[in-house]
């Protein structure tokens, strides 16, 4: 079991409850605590008093469409978050990933691959609060910038602050944990089985770019290397 998910608590808001408790005993089966709701509506008033470590979200509730309850999601946390949903549409996908989602994964899923997809947001949310084993440095600093990886703020050159989507927050940390060096998409989602067709990290960046670059025809931090990934070309300092 990987010690950064140990323990984690993980909201399944999932209105069917044979999918519910599908999802909720592969997760216990690798040591996540687990909590179900039926509705939205029960599982925000629930966050007021333990707010989870991530979240897993059908976007087909009964109460309210599950966009609105990711626009919820973004307002009080910045936990990760899984859509696990029926709707394998394109612009659901766009939609849930611009609205802060980690991931989304379309019925019928593999059990296995969603606990591995669980897993790995998890596991890429503790990184972002250390740099390396034993050290706890939460702030990147890069040229006039500086991100606070813990809380997801990025801190412009003008002094203001801009709080980041989890998905953004997610890239932007493994940028600045591996400047300068050539990052595929799948290591900047963090898994392996990403589909040619996914554009998800393509919206992540292209969201990222609008934040950091001043020309967005000829980014100068955040370099596309044709046919191998991305790379962020820049000096990162940890404080």
């Amino acid at each position: 079991m990987n010690t950064h998910s140990a323990g984690a608590l993980v909201f399944i808001i999932e209105d069917d409850a044979d999918v519910s408790r599908l999802v909720a005993s592969a997760l216990n089966e690798f040591g996540l605590a687990t909590e179900e709701f039926r509705s939205g509506s029960t599982a925000m008033r629930r966050w007021r008093h333990r707010p989870p470590d991530l979240c897993i979200v059908d976007l087909g509730l009964p109460d309210m469409d599950g966009i609105e309850l990711l626009r919820q999601i973004g307002t009080v946390s910045t936990c990760g978050v899984l859509v696990l949903t029926g709707r394998g549409h394109t612009v659901d996908r766009v939609m849930g990933l611009e609205l802060g989602a980690d991931d989304y994964v379309v019925k019928p899923f593999d059990s296995r691959e969603l606990v591995a997809r669980v897993k790995s947001i998890l596991r890429r949310r503790a990184l972002g609060s250390r740099v390396g084993p034993g050290l706890h440095l939460r702030h990147a600093k890069f040229g006039d910038w500086t991100f606070d990886v813990a809380a997801n703020v990025l801190h412009r050159p003008d002094g203001t602050e801009d709080v980041l989507g989890t998905a953004e927050g997610q890239v932007l940390r493994v940028f600045v944990e591996r400047p300068n060096q050539i990052l595929t998409r799948e290591q900047l989602v963090g898994h392996h089985d990403l589909s040619p067709l996914d554009r998800s990290i393509d919206v992540r960046i292209s969201r990222l770019r609008r934040r950091l670059e001043h020309d967005l025809e000829n980014p100068k931090l955040i370099k596309t290397v044709y046919g191998a990934g991305y790379l962020f070309s820049a000096l990162v300092h940890w404080t």
